[in-house]
């Protein structure tokens, strides 16, 4: 089985120039793009009400804050996977603040095996929430119209004195006599002027 490959867009929280050179450069292009870079908890919220991203990557201080707490509000809403990069000495105390909320921990100074293989279990992270995302949306969309195909029926009901069953299986039987789905026909139901029920 082939695997679909995705690109990541990323989003680089961090003070250091030295570190966003350092660390773009481990960020292959083929995989990730585009990478933006801000360098306070301010821009990157700015940046996150503009748009979403699939990685953020903090490097944590800030000029502004630590970055533990964006990193906990970024992970644990929307569908972003986050990466916290800690000096060794607060990495235990840190971990256990934000494993909860999902964010990756990641201690520094840190090796380009150790980037490369964080990597690799964040983009697995995000094929993961990628997955839930469309079972939400499908599950949403069954949900409308389940209550759109209701509305249809309570128009029949009401315009036709049709019982719940009768309702059902006329939507049903049209649907698959026309080669409709059976929200098209609700839809067609609901959008029946008032004066054509006479004439049903």
């Amino acid at each position: 089985m082939k695997l679909e490959e995705h690109i990541y867009s990323v989003l680089i929280v961090s003070s250091s120039e030295k570190f966003n050179t350092t660390f773009k450069e481990m960020l292959p292009t083929r995989d990730f793009d585009p990478i933006h870079i801000v360098s306070s908890v301010y821009q990157a919220q700015m940046r996150t009400a503009e748009r979403q991203y699939d990685i953020i990557i903090i490097n944590s201080p800030l000029f502004d804050e630590s970055g533990i707490e964006f990193s906990i509000d970024s992970g644990s809403s929307n569908n972003t996977v986050t990466l916290l990069i800690v000096r060794n000495e607060l990495y235990d105390d840190v971990y256990s603040k934000v494993v909860k909320y999902g964010t990756f921990v990641m201690r520094k100074p840190f090796s380009l095996q150790v980037v490369t293989q964080s990597l690799n279990d964040i983009k697995s992270a995000r094929e993961r929430l990628r997955r839930l995302e469309k079972k939400t949306v499908s599950l949403e969309e069954r949900m409308a119209e389940i209550r759109l195909v209701n509305r249809a029926k309570l128009i029949l009901i009401a315009n036709m004195n049709y019982s719940e069953e009768e309702a059902h299986r006329y939507i049903e039987k049209t649907a698959m006599d026309n080669g409709k789905t059976k929200r098209e026909i609700a839809t067609e139901i609901i959008n029946k002027d008032v004066g054509d029920w006479y004439s049903f």
